[in-house]
Formats: C-alpha cells, sequence, structure tokens
C-alpha cells in the first residue's frame, strides 16, 4: 500500500503519509487512490480540488460548511509549511471543542483527512504556503459557517500571535454563538 495512515488523538482524524519514490530526477507519489482510502475507512468520493496560497502569518479559517453539504476534505501542501488545525464541532462528541494539529509541508508530504463535522483552517509558517486539498462536497455559501481562530473556549495554541486575517474570517463568532448544525450521531454528516 502506497499509503501510511495514522488516527490521531481524536480518531476520525487521519494523518497520511504516502511512499515517496525519489532519486536523481526528483520524486514520484500518488497523493490520492480512492482504493485504499476506501479500505482505511475514508470512503467518501471527493468532488472539489481547492487551492490557496498564503504569505507568512495568515490564518484562513476556522471554516467548515453544515449539513446537508458538509464537507470531508483531504489537505495537504505543495509548497511551504503549514500549522493545520481541526476542531471537533459535532455536538455530543467526546471531543466536541476539543483540536488537534499537525504540521503538513512540501517536505513530509504528509496530508491530513478532516472528516464533516470539523471546522478547519491554518496558519502559514513558511515565507509562503500552497495548500491544495480536496472536498466531499462542492462549495455551497449558503451553508458556510466557521468559528473564530482565538475562541478562549478551544484554546488553538496557535504559533502565532498576531495573524493576518481576511476580514471576513476576523468576524467569526465562537463556538458556542456558531451556526453549528452537526450532531455526534446524525448519520448525515
Amino acid at each position: 500500500m502506497p499509503f501510511r495512515f495514522k488516527r490521531l488523538g481524536i480518531p476520525d482524524l487521519i494523518l497520511i503519509e504516502p511512499q515517496v519514490f525519489a532519486d536523481e530526477r526528483g520524486f514520484f507519489m500518488e497523493s490520492y487512490k480512492h482504493s485504499d482510502f476506501k479500505k482505511m475507512g475514508i470512503e467518501e468520493l471527493f468532488l472539489q480540488d481547492n487551492h490557496s496560497y498564503s504569505k507568512r502569518g495568515v490564518i484562513r479559517g476556522l471554516h467548515y460548511q453544515n449539513p446537508p453539504k458538509s464537507q470531508g476534505k483531504l489537505v495537504r501542501v505543495i509548497a511551504g509549511e503549514i500549522f493545520d488545525v481541526a476542531v471537533d464541532i459535532r455536538k455530543g462528541s467526546p471531543t466536541y471543542g476539543k483540536w488537534e494539529a499537525v504540521i503538513l509541508s512540501s517536505d513530509n508530504k504528509k496530508m491530513l483527512y478532516i472528516p464533516a463535522g470539523f471546522a478547519h483552517g491554518f496558519c502559514t509558517l513558511s515565507e509562503f504556503a500552497e495548500v491544495i486539498y480536496k472536498c466531499t462536497t462542492e462549495y455551497a455559501p449558503e451553508y458556510e459557517a466557521g468559528i473564530a481562530w482565538n475562541d478562549p473556549d478551544i484554546n488553538i495554541d496557535w504559533p502565532i500571535k498576531d495573524p493576518i486575517l481576511s476580514k471576513k474570517d476576523s468576524l467569526l463568532p465562537p463556538l458556542k454563538n456558531a451556526d453549528n448544525r452537526f450532531v455526534y450521531d446524525n448519520p448525515d454528516i
């Protein structure tokens, strides 16, 4: 299998390390293979790919789409390095309000699978970063929502204290006031 899958402290989050074949010419790797992912419990089909470019110190997030247009994401970095964060926002979950973070970079080539029911965000650690991510549902602005990057109840230990934010992200509410329609036992998420 060309991938190693590791469940994180919040077991629905999966860190994926691809097998990289490198030589004097460069490298080759598979970045996604449905049959291998399905064997590890990631059965969704990805319907949209996104690509972002961010400068050092930018925080994007924490974003999600509410049901019935909720999105699972497969995140990877093709240039630079990020501190990637997922927050469990599924009401009734044993890990509700808890977060996990991993370093994703073009050097380590690791990927993070984030299922629906999690808010996602990242901070750019390098001079710049290019992030690509696959989504299980297409973008639906009427279901778009988010929570504040610095919500004191979540208390993410970001590697930066004064980030560069979009106006939209700077206005996001804390989780307790967010438009959050996720329920842990809901089969539709």
